[in-house]
């Protein structure tokens, strides 16, 4: 399946995206070429929403430009807690090439989720990790960084 990126103004991009039911080689292959597509614009994340597939995925891979590949992929995913503690960075975004804005994030998040086997898995995530989960979770709800931040 060929995806394409889909920009700000793009209906999908604001739509809360629906769970997914069906756990099979449909769903194998969105992810996949989900990984394909991010690494390609290049990006550290992706959510299926940026692709025109209004479901509730997501892939990240926060090391892949500076160390070792660590693809990894979010199915269902659910903030389950957050830190009280914020901090402010400046993010990008894939489907509004070319603009940056400094957000607002907990520094670290505990997500629940399904893989895609459709077992559950929890785990905390700080630093860039939880910036991305929270950027790419952000999507899943029809969000933008252009809704949250401000542009720099």
């Amino acid at each position: 399946m060929a995806l394409d990126l889909r920009f700000d103004g793009d209906p999908v991009l604001r739509v809360i995206a629906a769970p997914v039911t069906i756990f099979d080689a449909g769903l194998a292959g969105l992810v996949k070429d989900m990984f394909d597509v991010m690494y390609a614009a290049p990006g550290r994340g992706l959510a299926a929403p940026q692709v025109g597939v209004s479901q509730r995925v997501f892939v990240i891979d926060t090391t892949w430009k500076d160390a070792e590949p660590s693809p990894q992929a979010f199915v269902n995913p659910q903030i389950v807690a957050q830190a009280d503690e914020i901090a402010v960075g400046t993010e990008a975004c894939l489907s509004i090439p070319g603009r940056a804005f400094a957000v607002t994030r907990p520094t670290w998040v505990d997500l629940a989720w399904q893989g895609l086997d459709g077992q559950p898995h929890q785990r905390r995530f700080d630093g860039v990790a939880a910036i991305c989960i929270c950027h790419e979770f952000d999507h899943l709800n029809g969000v933008l960084i252009t809704d949250i931040g401000v542009e720099q």
